[in-house]
């Protein structure tokens, strides 16, 4: 497609657009009397209009049912969870029984280690990419201490190569073949928070694979926004958070996956609770823990209906959009974001440069040589939300569901004023 970065060609890209409508489906904040530009889907997305039902529901069937909500509500709070399963499979590539929703991504992150971080000693060392997302580090550096190991042993970093933007595959493989068989997980950002690259998980999951070690991703960044197969690519686990693509709320319950070749075995190293105990015998207080056949082993309390509500209320858009339609969108309105950037950059005098790869999602990640921080409050005090990272990145995330095409034009034209009227 032949871009022009003019109002009227934004607007016949909107007119297109079969998602356009679900713009109608969110609330947004506004900056001087508008709707703003909303750029951080990325970190936060915005709330669906429809949560609010979902969330009512809940609070009408406490109020009148009390604890009877539990197996009389219109849907029963004992299993409200597992209606998630099937729409979250699709989402994430995977069977309904290898999904389970439940606390928070670092909590499920830490109790997925326990499962699958297992170091001998020979084989110890953990694989991650260089400047993970700090709570990434942290959870690495704590489990490794936890098994009286040194982090500075335990755990090796994947480097981009000097004056490099993003990772290449072929050194991420590369430095797994060469751990070997001292490798006994793999755990990475299937989507880089910072630089928003998209890695080739299925061949570093094979990699890992090869050596005879685990493999996980924390996906925090990629759900709701690319492709993924984890059963196929045949991941032995993975968690995410659920309020960034996937709308749910801040600080919001957490998904993951947990590989079938897994799921059913009582002698797996695992943090157990009363909710991971199958369903036909909880309720019998026995003394010995039964798993249930799925991820939902991993469970240990019930869940907080409150929080898993709007996830399920998002997760019913998703499920009438597909991510076939949402990609498709995603794919134009990025390109055509990176080509009004590109215009700009004409007439101004700062250089942009985008460090994000072709390998990518929804994220443009910018440094705007020749510009500060002044840049972005400019930017936030015109109704642009966007991310500011050190020393002078702008991180844009077009999230398809509820940005247009006219918003990308219309940030390209207050970005440009931003600059020249310093």
């Amino acid at each position: 497609m032949t871009f022009q970065n003019t109002l009227d060609f934004a607007k016949q890209l909107d007119a297109s657009d079969t998602l356009a409508h679900y713009r109608n489906e969110f609330h947004y904040p506004q900056v001087n009397g508008k709707d703003v530009i909303y750029f951080t889907g990325n970190s936060l997305g915005l709330q669906p209009k429809r949560t609010q039902t979902f969330v009512d529901e809940v609070m009408k069937d406490w109020k009148e049912l009390a604890v009877e909500g539990h197996f009389y509500a219109d849907k029963p709070w004992w299993d409200y969870h597992e209606r998630l399963a099937n729409g979250l499979g699709k989402v994430v590539g995977a069977l309904p029984k290898e999904i389970s929703v439940m606390n928070t991504l670092t909590v499920n992150l830490h109790l997925l280690m326990v499962s699958f971080y297992r170091p001998t000693g020979k084989r110890f060392k953990i694989i991650c990419e260089e400047k993970a997302f700090p709570s990434d580090q942290y959870m690495l550096q704590s489990q490794v201490r936890f098994h009286g190991l040194d982090p500075k042993e335990a755990i090796v970093e994947v480097k981009k190569r000097e004056g490099e933007h993003a990772w290449r595959t072929e050194d991420i493989i590369q430095k797994i073949n060469e751990v070997g068989d001292e490798l006994a997980l793999v755990l990475m950002g299937g989507v880089n928070y910072y630089n928003g690259q998209v890695l080739d998980m299925e061949a570093i999951t094979k990699a890992g694979k090869d050596v005879g070690a685990f493999v996980g991703w924390d996906l925090a960044h990629a759900v709701g926004n690319i492709k993924l197969n984890l059963h196929d690519w045949e991941a032995d686990f993975a968690a995410w958070c659920s309020y960034k693509y996937m709308n749910s709320g801040p600080g919001n319950a957490s998904g993951i996956f947990v590989h079938e070749k897994h799921l059913g075995k009582k002698d797996i190293p695992r943090f157990e609770g009363w909710w991971g105990t199958k369903k036909e015998t909880r309720f019998l207080m026995q003394p010995e823990f039964d798993p249930i056949q799925s991820a939902d082993a991993w469970q240990l309390s019930n869940p907080p209906i409150l929080s898993v509500a709007p996830y399920l209320a998002s997760l019913e858009m998703f499920e009438e959009v597909g991510m076939d339609a949402l990609i498709e969108k995603q794919h134009t309105i990025v390109a055509f974001l990176e080509f009004v950037l590109h215009e700009i950059d004409k007439e101004v005098d700062s250089t942009f440069e985008i460090i994000t790869p072709k390998d990518r999602g929804c994220q443009l990640s910018v440094f705007l040589h020749g510009e500060g921080r002044a840049i972005f409050d400019y930017l936030m005090k015109n109704g642009v939300i966007t991310d500011w990272r050190e020393p002078n990145v702008i991180r844009l995330a077009p999230a398809p569901l509820y940005c247009s095409f006219e918003d990308m034009y219309r940030f390209g034209q207050i970005l440009k004023k931003g600059i020249q009227d310093k």
